[in-house]
């Protein structure tokens, strides 16, 4: 049996990859919107709707959800590649991302997108560390589908954005890639436990 190499291993890893989605966050007037692939369904009872998303470490958005214990994660639609191109491509730390996004405040306070196919408005349950990135894993509290109340279209992929994004932004995407490898490969084996414990102030 021949042995893969990290690089093969990646790129069958990337078929686990979930839609493409955009996080919102804010903390004491301060918001930012962040574009992440690693979402997933994470409660199979209908009753109790639940999802999970790894944030990076070096993201602006991550000490925002840590520190409050709500997000909202958006599903995007396939045609939305400049929303993902703002909201992914720059640190919030650096400007107002959602300056110029049409959004509203939602039921726990954090920007939900007027035009996305999906929001789920979350409350973290729990936290996982995995060395460069935490994973969150949220309640969701309220759902919707944009300013149009239906969802409409076809949510976007990681496979499909990366093949057909403009050519212009490929080697950007590319650099941005190998950064957020490099953070990780330092980080990812120093694994600390973590009890969360809930925010007294959103109870």
């Amino acid at each position: 049996m021949p042995i893969l190499q990290p690089d093969q291993i990646y790129q069958l890893l990337r078929n686990l990859t979930s839609p493409v989605v955009a996080i919102t966050s804010e903390r004491g007037g301060k918001r930012n919107g962040m574009i992440a692939d690693s979402a997933v369904r994470a409660s199979i009872v209908p009753a109790i709707p639940r999802v999970s998303v790894y944030v990076h470490k070096f993201n602006y958005s991550h000490d925002l959800i840590f520190e409050t214990g709500r997000y909202v994660l958006h599903l995007l639609r396939d045609d939305q590649y400049e929303l993902i191109h703002r909201l992914g491509f720059t640190s919030g730390r650096a400007r107002d991302k959602l300056a110029d996004v049409p959004h509203r405040t939602g039921t726990l306070g954090v920007p939900v997108l007027d035009d996305c196919y999906a929001h789920f408005e979350c409350r973290v349950a729990n936290v996982m560390d995995t060395g460069s990135s935490t994973c969150f894993l949220g309640d969701v509290v309220a759902v919707g589908h944009g300013a149009a109340d239906r969802p409409s279209g076809t949510v976007m992929t990681a496979a499909h954005f990366r093949a057909n994004m403009p050519a212009e932004w490929r080697g950007e995407y590319e650099a941005l890639l190998r950064a957020a490898q490099a953070f990780a490969a330092e980080r990812s084996r120093d694994i600390r436990p973590v009890v969360w414990r809930g925010l007294p102030a959103l109870e």
